[in-house]
């Protein structure tokens, strides 16, 4: 019996094999923004997938800047040994397969460019954009050479040419890369890459296989959330504002702790710095960025009228334009915060300290009245006790707690009333109301001395003749 369905599903998996063998579809991989390590591990499993499911090619459309040399073998390699077809298709119109595109789309099957595109760019310089000196970059620039030369013999592409983008920084535009062999042809749409494509006869893996896209449809195969998310992290705006909101958010948290703040900006701040991993950041502008930040907080507490906001937003407009060097190997991408961006951030970050300043300003402005303890806390005001005074405590008055020292320095039970009658610094001065209200009549009789005795007035605490005390026997 076991035997039986073992036989069974043997079958099964070879009719699910031969489904899979004549399949149409062509899958189409988005190959957008910096070239990193997430971008490597799904266009390498698509590939594989493509493999496995009978795919008659698989379409990697590319626009890049450039990125991760260890990355960038992994495509390559990738499509170096892939059974089925590789089409490499740069585009849309106006965009660019620069340093690491340059090297992905050499190492392609066939290889396409929308009108308008361009590629190359591929030479190797350090982190301030200038060629390596000495004898590590003959090594850099070498290896680089090197490498681009076996891929280029490998597809039977023009080698002077890929071995040029290296050692001269060339760059050549669509019809160009097709005039020197650099590229297969120039195709508008996917439609014209599989025409162009369909009936080439190429050598994978040993053997020669005839691409057949007669009547093959493409499929958008889309990276997964956490693959989108991991690979949205790596785009130089997206990680400059996460570092600035996590900056902002660690500030706040410290001026005013609550927890969210702090662990928001905390976690934008890490997702911040997995970005930076992947692009070519300069040291010195995110030193620029972190002192502008530093000195928006010292505006919180030191009055210097704005000049340190000014500071900060020079330092700010500095180290976001400085924040991504030039790329320093032949792959790195060519990266830099978006003018669009770095004009609103600069704009709003200025816009918020400007209210700041001008807050701080009027709360300096607003000095305390004579006869009060602060704005709104008027001597005469009443309170509760809270701490006990002895002589020093607190009360509740105005909606607030305040700390509080006995006018007479006696101890003052909690729960007792009692009203403000002056201050010491951020100290009320509190007496209990009966106290107080005989301290302001003993006041008023001692200023005013020839004011005639009635005969019907008595000292404060002295019953008079009508009252009577009634005794426990």
């Amino acid at each position: 019996m076991l035997s039986l369905l073992a036989w069974v599903g043997g079958l099964v998996l070879l009719a699910a094999g031969g489904a899979r063998g004549a399949s149409s579809s062509v899958p189409v991989l988005s190959a957008t923004g910096v070239v990193d390590s997430v971008l490597a591990g799904y266009l390498a499993d698509g590939i594989a997938r493509a493999e496995s499911s009978g795919a008659p090619a698989v379409v990697i459309r590319i626009n890049t800047p450039g990125g991760s040399l260890d990355a960038t073998q992994k495509i390559v390699s990738a499509e170096l040994e892939s059974t089925i077809p590789t089409i490499v298709w740069v585009a849309p119109a106006g965009g660019r397969a620069a340093s690491a595109g340059t090297f992905i789309t050499l190492a392609a099957s066939l290889a396409y460019m929308a009108p308008g595109t361009n590629i190359g760019a591929a030479s190797p310089v350090d982190s301030s954009g200038n060629d390596i000196p000495g004898t590590l970059g003959e090594k850099v620039r070498n290896d680089a050479i090197a490498n681009i030369r076996s891929i280029a013999e490998t597809r039977g592409r023009n080698v002077d040419w890929a071995v040029s983008t290296v050692q001269d920084a060339r760059s050549s535009a669509a019809s160009e890369a097709v005039s020197v062999h650099a590229v297969d042809g120039i195709a508008g749409s996917l439609d014209e890459v599989a025409a162009a494509a369909n009936g080439k006869t190429l050598t994978l893996a040993g053997r020669q296989v005839t691409v057949d896209l007669a009547g093959a449809s493409f499929d958008e195969a889309p990276m997964n959330p956490l693959q989108a998310l991991l690979h949205l992290l790596s785009d130089p705006n997206i990680a400059f504002v996460l570092f600035l909101i996590g900056s902002y958010g660690l500030i706040f948290e410290l001026a005013h702790p609550n927890f969210v703040t702090g662990i928001l900006g905390a976690i934008s701040l890490i997702l911040a710095f997995i970005g930076f991993g992947s692009l070519p950041l300069n040291l010195a502008g995110l030193l620029l960025v972190g002192l502008a930040i530093l000195l928006f907080v010292l505006e919180l507490t030191v009055t210097s009228h704005g000049l340190l906001t000014v500071g900060g937003i020079i330092c700010l407009v500095l180290g976001a334009s400085a924040l991504y060097t030039e790329p320093g190997s032949p792959t790195g991408p060519d990266v830099s915060v978006a003018l669009p961006l770095l004009v609103v951030t600069t704009l709003t970050t200025a816009a918020f300290m400007a209210l700041v300043v001008w807050a701080a300003v009027q709360a300096r402005r607003e000095m305390p009245s004579p006869g009060t303890v602060q704005p709104g806390m008027p001597i005469g005001a009443g309170g509760v006790v809270r701490r006990p005074l002895e002589p020093r405590g607190s009360v509740y008055a105005a909606g607030e707690e305040w700390s509080a020292l006995s006018a007479d320095g006696a101890t003052v039970a909690r729960g007792t009333p009692v009203t403000i009658v002056g201050s010491d610094g951020l100290t009320v001065v509190v007496a209990p109301i009966s106290a107080a209200t005989s301290a302001s009549a003993d006041t008023e009789v001692s200023a005013s001395p020839e004011a005639p005795t009635l005969p019907y007035e008595r000292p404060i605490g002295r019953p008079g003749p009508s009252a009577r005390i009634s005794r426990t026997p």
